[in-house]
């Protein structure tokens, strides 16, 4: 069942993303050569404390970090670690979730460490573009696979693939609700949006071979002939008007 928010509860997914999108916005500075992604995780955590946040994705599933930060050729689900040590080059995915009052709110942006490589560049704006043009469709009255479609086109029509593994998903109470939201698919199918739904859109692309395999971490998700890829994530609301986008500090969408 997809779980429609009310007024309340929007407040409070709004006010999460406001604060988690502030941290994100801090987030550049510690993404350096030298850096390890245990440190990295730790400051986030420290942050989403100070505002008055509560790290979601720790104890999720018996996960033990507060962040999931992916390198290179790892999708998502990276665990933070000290023996990940950044240099220059690196392309990095950090997803975080954040809950305020019992209400949560999903981001994942990407990051370059020192010079960045020409490829990373690229496909971090294709997974940009494939998240902003799934973004502007999102109204009442639109098929959820309509959002999916776009996501595939933009992402095949650049010359990456679409990780079909794994999904984007509701959000709200809880870190996964219904409906699970693939990044592909055929327009006018599934569910119709209506006021109130609240959906984390996530991109997830792959230079090469979209086949991912699991390490023996037990989470990070890796794509199999070691291409790069790329993640990228907003949670949103379906609003009389269109679409407010909660994890943005430039909420209004046209």
């Amino acid at each position: 069942m997809i779980v429609i928010k009310n007024k309340h509860a929007i407040n409070k997914m709004r006010t999460a993303g406001n604060l988690l999108s502030g941290i994100f916005g801090e987030i550049e500075k510690t993404v350096v050569e030298g850096a390890n992604t245990f440190e990295i995780d730790a400051t986030i955590e420290r942050l989403m404390k100070a505002a008055g946040l509560v790290p979601e994705c720790k104890g999720y599933a018996g996960y033990r970090h507060a962040t999931c930060i992916s390198v290179n050729d790892i999708l998502i689900h990276g665990v933070p670690s000290t023996r990940m040590v950044l240099k220059s080059g690196d392309f990095v995915t950090i997803d975080a979730v954040a809950s305020y009052r019992g209400y949560c709110a999903d981001m994942a942006r990407c990051f370059f460490v020192g010079t960045p490589v020409e490829k990373a560049v690229e496909m971090a704006k294709v997974a940009q573009a494939a998240l902003d043009e799934a973004i502007k469709l999102v109204r009442p009255g639109i098929h959820l696979s309509d959002i999916s479609a776009k996501i595939q086109s933009v992402v095949e029509a650049a010359g990456c693939n679409v990780v079909r593994d794994f999904v984007g998903h509701g959000v709200g109470k809880d870190l996964h609700e219904e409906p699970e939201i693939p990044n592909y698919g055929v327009p006018g199918e599934g569910p119709i949006l209506q006021v109130g739904m609240t959906l984390a859109i996530e991109p997830m692309i792959a230079e090469k071979s979209a086949e991912t395999k699991i390490l023996d971490d037990g989470w990070s998700v890796q794509i199999k002939d070691g291409g790069l890829a790329a993640h990228v994530e907003d949670t949103v609301c379906v609003t009389i008007d269109g679409v407010e986008v909660l994890t943005r500090n430039e909420q209004a969408y046209g």
